[in-house]
């Protein structure tokens, strides 16, 4: 019986996590309590503390999964093409108008960086680790991996990929929006060639 228990709880637990890693990307850190993720999840908001020790643990473990997910779905995107066309496919699906319009399933990074300074350090520890596997995917997708001054690159890369999502995301101008991926992308582009 206890088995079976303690199966139910890692589904339950697993249901919780994959909710509220959609819901902090689309509403924010502050801009979504406990007692929203757990409803949305189906459970109470009492059952919380059987599954995480504090707010800030379960807010923790929601950016891994979060940062998880996006490296997951970009990798994807550079699996489907040559390897000399990896960084142009990371590019255009980062850069494109459907990770702006969808917070809640892209990058945390994009959608949560503004609000990092103001969390836990357990929290800011779980987004850094997701932010450098972010730079170290862009970095080997490179023509010039491992070659001087390549880290570097990957650095300007994914820092400018990462502020034009967040700046057209943050316009309510549609046509400067498109304007600010655009743009990123025609700036990069040299570099993934």
């Amino acid at each position: 019986m206890k088995r079976s228990t303690t199966r139910s709880k890692e589904v339950t637990h697993e249901r919780i996590v994959e909710v509220g890693a959609r819901a902090i990307r689309r509403c924010g850190y502050d801009g979504i309590g406990i007692a929203d993720i757990m409803k949305e999840a189906g459970l109470t908001h009492g059952g919380f503390y059987a599954h995480f020790a504090s707010r800030e643990a379960m807010l923790a473990e929601l950016a891994d999964r979060a940062g998880a997910e996006a490296i997951a779905t970009f990798l994807h995107f550079t699996a489907a093409v040559p390897a000399e066309q990896s960084l142009q496919a990371l590019l255009h699906a980062y850069l494109s108008k459907e990770h702006v319009k969808n917070p809640e399933v892209g990058c945390p990074i994009a959608a949560l960086g503004t609000e990092m300074p103001r969390q836990a350090p357990v929290v800011r520890r779980a987004i850094t680790r997701r932010i450098k596997e972010m730079i170290d995917m862009v970095s080997r997708q490179s023509a010039d991996w491992g070659k001087p001054g390549a880290h570097m690159r990957a650095l300007a890369t994914a820092a400018t990929m990462i502020g034009a999502v967040v700046l057209a995301r943050a316009v309510d101008e549609e046509p400067l929006s498109r304007s600010l991926l655009e743009a990123a992308l025609e700036h990069l582009a040299p570099a993934a060639d």
